[in-house]
C-alpha cells in the first residue's frame, strides 16, 4: 500500500489509457474514470500486466455531483491521491463555419473540457493540501489542453476556446498549490493519432507528409503519456505552471 496513487480521467482509451500505463510503469497505482466503460477492460489489463492495481468509476466530469461523489470515492479507494491527470475531453460537435456553431456544442465543450477539469482538480486539491495528507511520491495536477490552446482554428472555435480557457485555469492552480509543494503542468499535445482525429486522418496525415510540424509523424498517444507520467514522478521539479508542447515542434513559429 505504499505506492502512489494516480487518478486520470478519460482513461479508457487513447491518451487516457497511455497515461495509465506509462504511470503503472513508473510506479503508481492507477485510479481511472469515464463517462462509459467501453474500452475500460483494456486498460485495466495493461495496467495490471506492469504490476500495478487499477479501479475504475463511471463519471461525467461535467456532472459536478458526480464529480464530488468520484473524488470522495478515489481518496477513500487507496488512502489518498499523489497524482491527478486531467484528461477528459470532447472536439466540437460538427467541424464548419463558426457562424453555424451551436449554443449546444459550445456548452459542451466548455463544460467537458474546461468547467469539468477545474471543479475535479479543486475537489482533488482539497484534500491534498489537508495536514497529514498522505504523501507516498511526488505530488502534480496535470491539465491536458491542447496545441489549440494558442493556435486558432476557426472550424471548431468553441474546442480551441476550452482549451485556451483549461490552459489559464492549470496557470492559476499553478499559483495557488505553489506554497503546497505541488507542481501543475499544461500538456499541450499536437496532431496525435486518436479516435477524436480519426475523421480527419487523411487530412492531417498529407499535411503532416508537406511539413505540418517539424517532426514528419503523427504523435502517439504514448507520447503524450509518457511525458504525463514522467512530470507527475518528479522529472522537472523546478517547475510548475508550464506549459509542455507535445506537437513535433507544431509551435514554433516560422517565416
Amino acid at each position: 500500500m505504499s505506492r502512489p496513487v494516480a487518478l486520470v480521467t478519460g482513461a479508457r482509451r487513447g491518451i487516457g489509457r497511455a497515461t495509465c500505463t506509462a504511470l503503472a510503469a513508473k510506479g503508481y497505482d492507477v485510479l481511472g474514470c469515464d463517462i462509459v466503460p467501453d474500452g475500460m477492460d483494456e486498460t485495466s489489463a495493461a495496467v495490471s500486466a506492469l504490476g500495478a492495481r487499477f479501479g475504475f468509476r463511471l463519471c461525467d466530469v461535467a456532472d459536478l455531483e458526480a464529480v464530488a461523489a468520484m473524488a470522495e470515492w478515489a481518496w477513500a479507494e487507496w488512502g489518498g491521491v499523489e497524482a491527478l491527470v486531467n484528461n477528459a475531453g470532447v472536439g466540437a460537435m460538427q467541424r464548419g463555419d463558426l457562424l453555424d456553431v451551436s449554443p449546444a456544442s459550445w456548452d459542451r465543450c466548455m463544460d467537458i473540457n474546461a468547467r469539468g477539469p477545474f471543479f475535479v482538480s479543486q475537489a482533488v486539491a482539497r484534500r491534498m493540501v489537508v495536514e497529514g495528507a498522505p504523501q507516498r511520491g511526488p505530488r502534480a495536477i496535470v491539465f491536458v489542453s491542447s496545441a489549440n490552446a494558442f493556435m486558432a482554428a476557426p472550424d471548431r472555435t468553441e474546442y480551441t476556446a476550452s482549451k485556451t480557457a483549461v490552459s489559464m485555469v492549470a496557470r492559476c492552480f499553478a499559483l495557488r498549490l505553489a506554497e503546497d509543494g505541488i507542481p501543475v503542468y499544461d500538456i499541450r499535445p499536437g496532431v496525435i493519432r486518436t479516435e477524436m482525429t480519426a475523421p480527419v486522418a487523411a487530412r492531417y496525415g498529407q499535411r503532416i507528409a508537406e511539413g505540418l510540424s517539424p517532426i514528419r509523424r503523427w504523435g502517439e498517444a504514448e507520447d503524450v503519456g509518457g511525458a504525463i507520467a514522467s512530470l507527475v514522478s518528479g522529472a522537472i521539479p523546478f517547475s510548475t505552471g508550464d506549459a509542455f508542447h507535445i506537437d513535433g515542434g507544431l509551435h514554433i513559429q516560422r517565416l
